[in-house]
């Protein structure tokens, strides 16, 4: 019997140090959102700044997902990462990991309606402007359809268009991707009604 309890309370601390030596790795390479100023962005500028007022519902709790990038991408590089085709693709986690993920996260955020079926597990900074494949604080689940106040319904369809807009014009140059990374990760609401909304 104390054998048995020996042995289960070893194999518990094996799981504990693999869980803590592992969560970095599983997390995979990030880094923290850009917070200087763009070659194109102005002084005063706040428009790519990170929203700081309350949010709207469907938008992720910026203390559980502030959104995080790949160190990999970067302005000098975009040829060779976010603007080369397929590179997204060769960025995205095991789905096993993100829907193990979804389950935890729609505990954590507390939704009332817990059918996994009516989020989407979303990167708030897509891997498509250099997010974090794997980082949580780049992860949530995005409900696939919520109501705005005004009335207008909005969820991951539209998110995935502004995504396709921003992406665009950093790869012709018409924006900085620190400044589409800020602009996603901030309220992304109001960026697709800037840049999207039809």
């Amino acid at each position: 019997m104390r054998r048995r309890a020996l042995i289960g309370l070893g194999v518990a601390a094996a799981l504990l140090v693999g869980i803590v030596v592992g969560s970095s790795w599983l997390a995979g390479p990030r880094a923290a959102l850009p917070t200087v100023l763009s070659a194109t962005q102005a002084p005063g500028d706040t428009s790519a700044a990170p929203f700081v007022t309350p949010r709207p519902p469907g938008l992720p709790d910026p203390a559980r997902t502030p959104g995080s990038i790949n160190p990999a991408a970067t302005q000098a590089n975009l040829a060779d990462t976010v603007c080369k085709s397929g590179w997204a693709a060769t960025q995205r986690p095991p789905s096993a990991y993100t829907s193990a993920l979804k389950i935890a996260q729609i505990l954590e955020y507390g939704y009332a309606d817990k059918d996994r079926s009516h989020y989407q597990e979303d990167h708030l900074v897509p891997l498509e402007l250099g997010g974090a494949p794997r980082d949580p604080r780049n992860l949530w689940p995005e409900p696939n359809k919520t109501t705005l106040p005004d009335g207008t319904s909005i969820g991951s369809a539209e998110k995935d268009d502004l995504e396709d807009a921003l992406h665009a014009k950093v790869c012709a140059g018409d924006m900085a991707l620190a400044d589409a990374q800020r602009l996603i990760a901030g309220n992304w609401y109001d960026a697709w009604k800037q840049l999207v909304r039809p």
